[in-house]
């Protein structure tokens, strides 16, 4: 488990950590997103969802992305998934992991 895991990844970082092989995420671009979790992310959206979307280049996947994430968990933004409850953070990082193979068709499923 990626996640809070051994090495404390936070949302956004374990999900471009699970897809770092795939997508060639850059290691440094791994430790950068430190500052992405806990709804710090571009206008306070969830870090999972944030680093999902990094990672996926054509804007309607990134768009099906994006709705049926807020679908799943109510919202996109952190402070509104945690107030309705739907989704944990960790779930939250499952679901943005699920819909990147779902979607963008990458190959393998990642350890979350």
């Amino acid at each position: 488990m990626l996640f809070h895991g051994t090495e404390m990844y936070n949302c956004a970082q374990a999900v471009l950590k699970a897809f770092q092989d795939t997508y060639k995420v850059p290691p440094e671009q791994v430790v950068d997103s430190s500052r992405l979790g806990g709804g710090r992310a571009e206008q306070g959206m969830c870090g999972a969802l944030y680093a999902a979307e990094s990672l996926v280049a054509d804007p309607v996947k990134k768009a099906v992305l994006r709705e049926r994430f807020r679908n799943a968990a109510g919202a996109v933004e952190c402070r509104a998934i945690r107030s309705l409850r739907k989704l944990s953070c960790r779930e939250c990082v499952e679901k943005a992991a699920e819909l990147i193979l779902e979607i963008d068709g990458a190959e393998d499923k990642p350890e979350s």
